[in-house]
């Protein structure tokens, strides 16, 4: 036999079997789910992400030889799924004993008929690096739209949770019985966790008109002020509004990448940061306020699988850190978030996506609690009215999300209407949500838009 023909044979017998690997993953699923990409066989859209963030060394919590179950609301249905896991901000290794996923019935009980061992290159175990994210092999679970799903990591060694998502306002479970609990219908004896260790996403399969549509924002987007465990951040009512308009929008995915204290153009990483009044407490809180927007952008967004959209609606925290957490020298002009905005602008442009801006709400008499800061000013009123002018008129994205209109008083412009004010005079409340939510035109995205979610006004 010549090298040539033996060589031939090694190609063909390696193209076979990785034919062989990637039909064993899918063997289950029915075809009609394996829409063709030209990767892995399978068009994959996000229906649930959060934004990894550095916990902060201090406020590290440990977990050895423990279970955790995490709790996540899904935006669009599928079938099969994968879930992503980051270890984005550790600085060892961290150790995946085992993972599984299952539709939730309450609290930390799981559906037992939807129960699915989860596995990572063919394996039930595995290491994510310092710095890296892993995604897990599909999965045959058929993941309903508007959801919650329960994905359970049994973590063997003593783990940091230096990756995280701080804000979950949603309730998960830590089993306090040692061992792997994964695939235990209830947790008997638990404790209840506030935030999203390691889990950064949940993917499902679509068909070839499925998305993904990225909300890319600070506390506003978060959900800050909105009710705990109860859904209500204004991704998850721009998800409800797709899944009611059902035909193309009822297949578009809605991933919530905000961070608490985000801003646009910096962060705690960037120069001139130290001095300002209440710098310490910008020291203890900044490493979870996330990198800039600017920074994080290919990760939070152009990283999402699927993406076709991403909603813009970032700046308020450039506008009201300096002379509060960060010196007042430190200030931003119009013209600098706007450069910021078209920064993103272009980037997602480049990659194809349609992009849509908010305005900014209003923020007079904005206030920190512990310890009181009063953030606004007449100067950081005249940046927001110049940003938001630049955003009705400027056409130079596909499409503008009133929201300041909606949330603000019309007899005083400046400040939040009352009754869609969460106490803070700068996060909003459900019934402001679905107001915001509202303004997003699902024309937008291709599909009609018969539905708006109502809510009347509180008295």
């Amino acid at each position: 036999m010549n090298k040539r023909s033996s060589g031939v044979r090694r190609t063909a017998a390696l193209a076979v079997t990785g034919c062989a690997l990637v039909a064993s993953a899918f063997a289950n699923i029915p075809t009609a789910w394996l829409i063709d990409n030209g990767e892995t066989g399978v068009r994959w859209v996000g229906t649930w992400a959060a934004a990894p963030q550095f916990s902060g060394t201090a406020s590290d919590e440990t977990y050895a030889n423990q279970t955790l179950r995490l709790i996540v609301h899904t935006s669009v249905g599928g079938r099969p799924a994968r879930i992503r896991l980051s270890n984005l901000y550790g600085d060892q290794p961290l150790e995946i004993g085992a993972a599984r996923v299952a539709r939730r019935v309450k609290d930390a009980e799981i559906d037992p008929a939807s129960d699915r061992a989860l596995t990572f290159r063919g394996r039930a175990s595995t290491t994510v690096a310092a710095g890296s994210t892993v995604v897990s092999d599909a999965v045959d679970l058929d993941v309903p739209a508007l959801s919650d799903l329960a994905i359970s990591v049994f973590l063997p060694t003593a783990t940091a949770t230096r990756t995280e998502h701080t804000l979950a306002l949603q309730t998960s479970y830590a089993a306090q019985t040692s061992g792997d609990r994964t695939a235990d219908v209830r947790f008997h004896d638990s404790k209840a966790m506030s935030t999203w260790p390691f889990l950064s996403g949940v993917d499902v399969a679509a068909s070839s008109r499925g998305a993904s549509i990225v909300a890319f924002g600070s506390s506003t987007t978060d959900g800050d002020g909105s009710t705990p465990d109860a859904n209500r951040r204004w991704p998850d009512v721009l998800a409800e509004r797709l899944q009611k308009a059902g035909g193309s929008n009822g297949e578009l995915g809605v991933l919530n990448l905000g961070i608490i204290g985000n801003r646009l153009l910096t962060d705690i990483h960037s120069p001139r940061q130290a001095g300002g009044p209440f710098g310490a407490l910008l020291d203890q809180l900044g490493p979870r306020l996330g990198d800039a927007g600017v920074k994080r952008f290919d990760r939070d967004v152009l990283g999402q699988a699927g993406v076709k959209y991403v909603i813009l609606a970032l700046g308020v925290n450039d506008i009201l850190f300096p002379g509060s957490f960060i010196p007042a020298s430190e200030s931003v002009a119009g013209r600098d978030l706007i450069a910021g905005n078209r920064q993103l602008i272009a980037r997602a442009h480049k990659k194809g996506l349609r992009v849509i801006v908010t305005t900014i709400p209003p923020f007079e008499n904005a206030l920190f609690r512990r310890p009181a800061i009063n953030f606004s000013t007449p100067d950081k009123e005249r940046v927001r009215q110049e940003v938001n002018a630049w955003i009705r008129t400027s056409h130079e994205f596909e499409g503008v999300a009133d929201f300041d209109a909606a949330v603000r008083d019309p007899d005083h412009p400046a400040q939040l209407l009352s009754n869609y004010d969460s106490g803070d005079h700068l996060h909003v409340n459900d019934a402001a949500n679905v107001a915001q939510a509202n303004t997003i035109r699902l024309a937008l995205f291709g599909g009609g838009d018969p539905y708006l979610h109502k809510q009347p006004i509180a008295d």
